[in-house]
């Protein structure tokens, strides 16, 4: 059987393969504490999860729009109007099976041999698998060359040829948590307006979890620049909703026809229960968010205490999402190999910096989506592992 060569350049994502190895040591009787995944340890909001029942219990067992049913796309539409007084017909929304698609089908677009798209490093690692699969260069900025791991606008700005396609974004950041401000977005943004052949993918996933009463900068602020913009969102971080796989996303208009036609290719449509749970979630209160957020900013200070106290270890407050990205450099070891004792030797588990970009080898991934007991419990164990 002979494959396509670019299956060669496809990555993958390093949280799962780490979970199946602490599931394969806990299956042995190893104490395992999982910090590793990016996902809310908090049940869906209840009126969620009933309003998918309801539409089972109504019959809605068949398939659907191939972008959304219109219900759940008029309800991203408003639930962007009330949280940036902006309005987004619902012809330019669609409905995706969680965040990745519009990664995929963003850069699968517009990314081919002799084009560049520039992404941050570290960064979610779809991106680069991504770019690297249609056989675009992957241009790179690199985060770490900040003690707070935020993005240099000017710097991105200077990367920009006339080869540039794409500009890829993602703030508050996965995997470090780091939170760019107005300001910097605003420079970036009018900056952008020189280069009028780049695109921009935002990726806004996580702009329900920023700390320190911080206002979501997002993309739909600019007026100039929409017929270039898909901005990426959804229910996993926000609703602790990761299994049902339900995100959204707003292309430009010229774009819609294309994205629908990836979509029937590919997954025909997302399961119609989920759609009206994705409406409840969104039509309903609030305070579910405002809850878990409350709980995530104790446990962010926590971590960042806890591990700024250990030996050889620093690292910077996140500013959002709920990802620490401490230097490990002090403790004499590498990302792969403090991660590997970790899981090893103190029953941690955690993603090491590289699973994220080259450039990040002194540097892990700790998601404190846990308890504070666990968190407590873990950076107690790495302690004792480190002497």
């Amino acid at each position: 059987m002979k494959l396509a060569k670019n299956l060669e350049r496809l990555g993958t994502e390093s949280a799962f393969s780490i979970l199946a190895e602490a599931k394969k040591l806990e299956a042995q009787g190893k104490e395992m504490i999982h910090l590793g995944l990016g996902q809310p340890d908090f049940k869906s909001p209840k009126h969620v999860v009933e309003a998918a029942k309801k539409a089972i219990d109504d019959g809605h067992h068949g398939y659907v729009l191939a972008n959304g049913i219109l219900e759940c796309r008029e309800a991203v539409s408003r639930k962007i109007k009330a949280l940036y007084n902006k309005d987004v017909s619902p012809e330019r929304v669609m409905i995706m099976p969680g965040g990745k698609p519009t990664m995929y089908f963003a850069i699968s677009m517009i990314g081919e041999p002799g084009s560049e798209i520039i992404h941050p490093t570290p960064g979610f690692p779809i991106y680069e698998s991504m770019i690297n699969y249609t056989g675009a260069k992957a241009v790179p900025y690199d985060l770490t060359e900040d003690k707070d791991l935020k993005f240099n606008p000017e710097k991105i700005l200077s990367l920009i040829t006339d080869k540039t396609r794409l500009l890829v974004l993602i703030n508050p950041n996965n995997p470090t948590g780091s939170f760019v401000e107005k300001s910097s977005i605003d420079f970036l943004a009018e900056g952008l307006k020189k280069f009028p052949h780049v695109a921009i993918l935002s990726d806004e996933i996580y702009s329900r979890q920023i700390y320190d009463k911080k206002e979501m900068p997002t993309f739909f602020n600019y007026p100039d620049l929409q017929e270039r913009l898909i901005v990426l969102d959804g229910w996993s971080k926000a609703y602790s909703m990761t299994g049902w796989r339900m995100g959204w996303s707003v292309w430009p208009e010229k774009l819609i026809p294309h994205v629908t036609k990836l979509a029937i290719n590919s997954f025909s449509c997302v399961n119609a229960p989920s759609q009206y749970a994705g409406i409840a979630a969104l039509d309903g209160s609030d305070d579910p968010i405002h809850d878990m957020m409350k709980k995530f900013d104790e446990r962010r200070k926590l971590i960042h205490k806890g591990l700024n106290d250990l030996p050889g270890i620093t690292c910077s407050l996140p500013g959002g999402a709920f990802y620490a990205f401490p230097n490990i450099s002090g403790t004499g070891m590498n990302g792969s190999e403090f991660s590997k004792k970790c899981m090893h030797e103190a029953g941690v588990a955690i993603v090491p910096g590289t699973a994220f970009g080259k450039t990040s080898i002194d540097y892990v991934r700790f998601s404190f989506a846990a308890s504070k007991e666990n968190i407590q419990k873990a950076l107690e164990k790495i302690k004792k592992m480190l002497g």
